[in-house]
């Protein structure tokens, strides 16, 4: 099945879902022109822009499937949305699906995403980073903590790990946690290294797959530092150039 020129004309910009049929479950949520719902519900990584590594849990949840003798199902959500809109309403539908096999999450889902209204209005209440930070920073963003005051989860969720640039990660003093665009912790990096089991061995899921990442050990910030980013309860991070978009990670002088 191929959607005709002029359907994929009328059709414009659309979000769609690719369904598992043996359960019924969403596995993934994308945007995409023309026939990329086809190429993407067949398992064809060369019809798209992700690499085949990015592809790995879609494309086998997409083998399962086929082996299985069945099709993914799939569903246009909304068609003819404006280009400035896309994004926007993919990531209102990644949000709407946890578990999906989306290596990202949706377009400033960090920032924007679910939230209940005590989270808003803790959010929005808080004092704001500073404008124009003193130190090199990396600010990563662990949207699976829990918890808000157990500083030690959020320095092994910050730690490890990442696919960034071991020199440039070197030349930071500071890692900044960040949750839902607020800044919850600060930590002082003393070494960076390839994300092992032998250089983590207090990570439990560290089982030696992401070896081609880099997480860090290190101490929590000193207290004025802490104060400087932390505060209390957090502050929001309101400089464009440093909220997370899509890239779970961003730089500051360095």
């Amino acid at each position: 099945m191929r959607f005709t020129e002029e359907v994929c004309e009328k059709l414009g910009n659309y979000v769609y879902r690719l369904i598992d049929p043996r359960n019924g479950e969403t596995f993934y949520v994308g945007k995409g022109r023309n026939n990329r719902v086809f190429d993407h519900a067949a398992g064809r990584p060369g019809m798209s822009s992700e690499s085949n590594e990015t592809l790995g849990a879609k494309l086998d949840r997409i083998r399962a499937i086929q082996n299985a003798g069945l099709d993914v199902i799939h569903v246009i959500h909304r068609h003819e949305i404006p280009n400035d809109a896309v994004f926007e309403v993919e990531a209102a539908l990644i949000d709407a699906y946890p578990g999906l096999t989306n290596v990202q999450g949706g377009h400033a889902s960090s920032d924007r995403g679910p939230m209940n209204h005590l989270e808003l209005i803790t959010k929005y209440d808080l004092p704001e980073l500073p404008v124009d930070p003193e130190h090199s920073l990396i600010l990563i963003n662990i949207n699976k903590l829990e918890n808000r005051s157990n500083r030690k989860a959020i320095y092994n969720l910050v730690r490890y790990c990442w696919r960034i640039s071991r020199q440039r990660a070197e030349a930071a003093e500071y890692v900044l946690a960040v949750v839902r665009g607020v800044v919850v912790g600060a930590f002082r990096p003393e070494r960076w290294m390839p994300a092992t089991p032998e250089n983590f061995p207090d990570i439990p899921y560290a089982d030696g797959s992401e070896a081609h990442r880099v997480g860090f050990v290190g101490t929590e910030a000193p207290t004025e530092v802490w104060e400087l980013y932390v505060g209390q309860n957090g502050k929001r991070v309101v400089q464009s150039e440093l909220k997370h978009i899509q890239n779970p990670v961003r730089f500051w002088k360095c």
